[in-house]
């Protein structure tokens, strides 16, 4: 989703936790902890570490250039940082270029520091989430002009948790897609896989037709346990995903 349209926050905003916003070039992110958890030495440790990660990636991105455009997978050369690596193994699983699991990448690594600060944690980034609740917590689904958004959302039980809820749309946002689906949102274990799968998954949705297809694909990839597919008032769902009706207003 574009970094434009963040009017979608307002919708998974908790009571029990804080929000705050953390954004470092194209990671904008959006962090909900323990109100009691919430300080200023954390929120500077974690801008340390992911403008280090950003700072590691940015440099390798100016030797290897073609890890940033290549559309299918592709191995890091010598030397590649973690984000790199960690990348390129989720993309490759599915059979997309590395770029497509970034802002997954970004999340899960805000979500992993601060699991050692809070036990409730929702990381979005762009529309993509990591997260690990001690609750029953509602993510709503966000569909561009499709009369399911924001009507519809994931209900995540605790003993799921932690785990990677990531949306790719051809419709809404800057994000590539080759695909025409308003919404393709894909549970996996970690939020990199999500962010990669719904990017692939996303991309086989042309027309309706296709939505069972896009989502029984996703179910066949290790680590993905739950997939929906929207184009439209049409959805095709799969897996251990319950969706719930939402009755949501900002």
């Amino acid at each position: 989703m574009g970094t434009g349209l963040r009017t979608y926050r307002g919708f998974h905003a908790e009571n029990d936790l804080v929000h705050f916003t953390l954004q470092l070039g194209e990671t904008d992110l959006d962090i909900a902890i323990k109100k009691e958890e919430d300080n200023k030495r954390l929120r500077h440790g974690l801008t340390e570490l992911l403008c280090l990660k950003r700072q590691e990636l940015k440099d390798y991105l100016s030797i290897d250039r073609e890890f940033q455009t290549s559309l299918t997978p592709y191995l890091p050369i010598e030397g590649a940082p973690q984000a790199a690596l960690e990348m390129a193994a989720a993309s490759a699983a599915v059979g997309v270029g590395p770029m497509a699991a970034v802002a997954g990448y970004f999340a899960g690594q805000a979500g992993h520091f601060l699991e050692d600060y809070s036990e409730d944690i929702i990381v979005e980034n762009g529309g993509d989430i990591w997260l690990k609740s001690t609750r029953t917590r509602r993510i709503a689904i966000f569909a561009g002009s499709s009369p399911f958004s924001n009507r519809i959302g994931l209900e995540i039980r605790p003993e799921t948790t932690p785990l990677g809820i990531c949306t790719s749309s051809g419709t809404v946002g800057h994000a590539l897609s080759f695909g025409r689906a308003d919404a393709a949102v894909i549970i996996a274990s970690s939020a990199l896989l999500a962010d990669a799968a719904a990017t692939a998954s996303g991309n086989m949705v042309q027309g309706i037709s296709d939505l069972q297809p896009a989502v029984d694909f996703a179910l066949g990839i290790p680590g993905v346990s739950g997939a929906l597919a929207i184009i439209g008032d049409q959805l095709a769902v799969r897996g251990d995903i319950e969706l719930v009706p939402l009755k949501l207003s900002l």
